[in-house]
């Protein structure tokens, strides 16, 4: 955060900038590479752009003029990318993803075209400090937690790694919703972060498809099928520049806006007063990109989030056929058993499913292909990315709906339906009693549902899970049978996060400790030369250093959170944080029962006692989606014990209990190179891969966890003995939910004791039997702990323990954290992606030259 200044600061500043702005001449410079040519093109920005008066140069038009100098940079690399890639004609692939977590883009950028140094120096020309500038950007509200994350982690190390390669999204007016947290707990806001607008991204009004829904299918005289009539909205495309670091190359992250054109607007029906009719499909058109994930409680919501999910499916389909076609010669038939050869779409998770029919609607319908030829093409051509085990999150959609909305995808989904019951009884009749519960169609009469994740698998190629143990549940439990028909579909990518971001840039204080004693950058590029830090593991000149660090980056979040949440925190605390969405599965409730302990145990304690006890700081910071009322009762417990904990004068210091309002990447930056202690706690086989796990690491964060997701891997390549491992096995899991049936469950003392402590009131007078209820009882819905908090919550506590003995040797717990960060160079992005592009894209790198 920069810090404050006072007026006598503030009345220098201003006159310096005025100084400053009269001194440096506005000059257009699209590609500068020193601070003189920086500065003026910053200036002429501020002086010639459209969007706000050139006699103020405050720090808000000082950020969007500094924006857009570099995004002249990024459009000239675009331009030169796409123009190398026309040219050379690589196979490419496209990523579908429903949301894009891209936090700040201005650091980002300048740092991986390595203006960082070049950038600083000219906004001090202009009168400004960097980090002030920095301050104004809004994140985007494109995506909400990891699976938004993911993707933007993914284009990040695609554009590094010089593949050929372009992600597809919407470009939501308001994304999830800006969260506050007021004495009721969580309140939702509208995002506002298109109030004025975006700099990075550059709209393409060459670049609109139509989206057609309802209607119905008529056939043709030729036996083939169309689909007419209905609504239709157009597609405008917004690309967003995505530089790779260290290299030529910038890729795009292409968004959809709907809109539909003027001739819709029906002016009979305004000017006869009916303003509502008037404007019905443009309000319609509005609806689809207005909010991330819109609540399905109703028929309407559902309704909406599938034409959500086919308008990105659809817009981005058209437009990846449309790049194919003006590759290919103008005279003649196009070869469409190319087309695999040069395009390889990946599907992240099951909401870009729609791609599938599509894909073979248009084949079909409007390239005349048959079924078989374009089924061919197809499944060599999709391949999907499972992230959960979740029932709720494996998409289900009412075949009324379906068919309602989208009546020709319907037709299609139907006949690969039919065609995959045949090939099962011809190719395995010994499955034949499998085929009901393997249908991409269930029929059940009270709900006749389409299986998305079904369709997915039956029609890709390959088929992923994002750590080692998920993609393992997959082929023994979730997909088992799929398993058994097609083995050489199913792989493992184990996710992984960008360097440049997640240490590089959000940490430079350790980052240049890091490049000191590794005498090279190169790790920024290629993780695994982290591991050269054990060598230094011991050195107690690293130790001293490395501490620093920790402690600037401490000082630095304590200064955010007592601004944004008035709670003042003291920096030689340890600073256990968990960030992460609400979820009853990711187990927030067993971090704060754990923490009602720990209150009411140092209550108990004498004053000689309290000496002996390890202060802390827990944070907790997240989004409960919402219509997800646990979720929030959460969330609204978390507050309510900070609020007694925190004015506690008995406890002071010892203990501090923090809720982290409006959590998303920039507080990411913030919080997890602060962070000492991180809580990866999910009921084990129920978190997919995690990757905020990867960056905590990364930082030489130390983990308590359990064996789930990527915490495995992340336990095996940086020693066990660095890991606070808790809680049951994921192969325990089922067992111990029978077990809890059948009534052979007996709570921990200390489970009971912490429950029992909140209903005394003693955190105020909120009802918490809803919340509390669901850890009791043996069975039932909403009961009956079926994320078995309870099971673990004596051995997380003792874990707990071990934790408070390790910090107290603070020459150990350094160690522990540098080796930490030694042996987390697998958890790279690039990693991954180079893993996708070799066993799944099967794309090469196309360097800029």
């Amino acid at each position: 955060m920069a810090p404050a200044v006072n007026g006598g600061e503030m009345k220098h500043n201003e006159g310096a900038k005025g100084k400053a702005l009269k001194t440096v001449p506005p000059i257009a410079h699209p590609t500068p590479d020193d601070a003189f040519g920086v500065a003026a093109n910053i200036q002429y920005h501020a002086q010639y752009g459209p969007h706000f008066s050139p006699f103020k140069f405050e720090p808000e038009q000082a950020f969007y003029a500094t924006a857009e100098s570099v995004r002249d940079s990024l459009i000239q690399r675009w331009n030169d990318t796409y123009a190398h890639f026309h040219k050379t004609d690589p196979k490419q692939t496209y990523y579908i993803s429903m949301e894009y977590l891209q936090g700040r883009a201005l650091t980002n950028a300048i740092g991986n075209l390595n203006l960082t140094d070049a950038y600083g120096s000219a906004l001090m020309k202009l009168g400004y400090d960097l980090e002030t500038i920095v301050e104004q950007e809004r994140d985007a509200a494109l995506g909400n937690g990891g699976l938004g994350r993911l993707a933007s982690c993914f284009l990040d190390s695609m554009a590094t790694l010089s593949l050929p390669a372009w992600g597809y999204g919407l470009r939501y007016k308001y994304g999830l919703f800006s969260q506050r947290i007021t004495k009721k707990g969580q309140e939702e806001y509208a995002e506002d972060w298109l109030e004025k607008f975006s700099p990075w991204e550059i709209v393409r009004h060459d670049v609109v498809h139509p989206v057609r829904f309802f209607g119905e299918v008529q056939p043709q005289k030729d036996g083939s099928r169309r689909w007419v009539g209905g609504e239709v909205v157009q597609a405008l495309a917004y690309d967003i520049p995505i530089p790779g670091y260290q290299t030529k190359n910038t890729i795009s992250l292409r968004v959809w806006e709907a809109k539909v054109p003027p001739q819709q607007f029906d002016l009979y029906a305004f000017n006869a007063g009916d303003y509502v009719k008037a404007g019905d499909l443009h309000a319609k058109a509005n609806q689809i990109c207005a909010v991330l994930y819109p609540g399905d409680a109703t028929e309407e919501g559902k309704l909406l989030r599938l034409k959500q999910q086919y308008f990105l499916c659809s817009a981005s389909l058209q437009d990846i056929m449309a790049r194919f076609k003006e590759r290919r010669p103008t005279k003649g038939p196009i070869n469409w058993s190319e087309f695999p050869s040069k395009v390889a779409v990946q599907m992240n998770d099951t909401h870009p499913t729609l791609a599938v029919p599509e894909l073979m609607r248009i084949l079909m319908d409007e390239e005349g292909l048959g079924w078989d030829e374009a089924w061919a093409v197809t499944n060599k051509t999709v391949a999907y990315t499972n992230h959960t085990v979740l029932p709720e999150a494996l998409e289900k959609w009412s075949q009324t709906v379906m068919g309602k909305l989208l009546p020709r995808h319907m037709e299609i989904i139907t006949e690969i339906d039919k065609q995959f019951q045949a090939f099962v009884r011809k190719t395995r009749p010994d499955m034949e009693s499998k085929i009901e519960s393997l249908r991409v169609l269930d029929n059940n009469p009270q709900k006749p549902v389409v299986r998305m994740a079904h369709l997915c698998v039956v029609s890709s190629h390959a088929v992923n899970g994002v750590a080692q143990l998920h993609s393992d549940i997959l082929k023994e439990d979730l997909f088992a049978d799929f398993f058994s028909l097609w083995p050489e579909k199913f792989q493992n990518k184990t996710n992984g996060v960008t360097p440049r971001r997640w240490l590089r840039f959000c940490s430079p204080e350790l980052s240049t400790i890091i490049t000191k004693w590794l005498r090279t950058d190169k790790w920024v590029t290629n993780l695994d030369l982290l591991t050269g830090l054990r060598e230094f593991a011991d050195d107690k000149q690293l130790h001293k250093e490395w501490a620093e660090a920790k402690l600037q980056n401490k000082i630095r979040f304590a200064q955010y959170l007592e601004e944004k949440t008035g709670v003042k925190i003291n920096p030689n605390s340890m600073f256990d944080t968990q960030i992460k969405r609400i979820h009853e599965y990711k187990r927030q409730l067993l971090n704060i029962l754990g923490v009602v302990y720990r209150y009411k145990k140092m209550k108990e304690m004498s004053a000689e006692e309290r000496k002996k006890v390890v202060p802390r700081v827990v944070m907790l910071g997240g989004k409960a989606f919402a219509t997800y009322d646990q979720a929030k009762r959460i969330v609204k417990l978390v507050t309510d014990v900070g609020a007694v904990v925190n004015n506690d004068p008995e406890i002071g210091d010892l203990l501090k209990v923090v809720f982290i309002p409006n959590y998303n990447v920039t507080v990411a930056e913030l919080a997890i190179p602060a962070s000492e202690l991180s809580q990866h706690i999910s009921t084990a086989g129920m978190e997919a891969s995690g990757t905020s796990n990867m960056k905590f690491a990364l930082n030489g964060c130390l983990i308590i966890g359990t064996l789930d997701g990527a915490n495995v891997e992340i336990r095996e390549e940086i020693g066990e003995e660095n890991f606070f491992l808790f809680g049951a096995r994921a192969d325990d899991v089922p067992r111990l939910r029978k077990e809890r049936e059948a009534g052979q469950f007996k709570p921990d003392a200390r489970f009971e004791e912490a429950k029992a402590y909140i209903r005394t009131g003693v955190f105020g007078e909120y009802d918490y039997e809803p919340l509390l209820d669901s850890l009791e009882g043996n069975s039932g819905y909403g009961r009956g702990d079926y994320f078995l908090v309870g099971v673990d919550f004596p051995s997380y506590i003792d874990c707990q323990k071990e934790v408070d003995e390790a910090y107290k040797d603070q020459d150990k717990w350094v160690k522990m954290s540098i080796l930490s960060t030694a042996g987390s160079g697998k958890f790279s992005s690039d990693r991954t992606i180079a893993q996708y592009a070799k066993d799944i894209w099967n794309i090469q790198e196309c360097r800029v030259p």
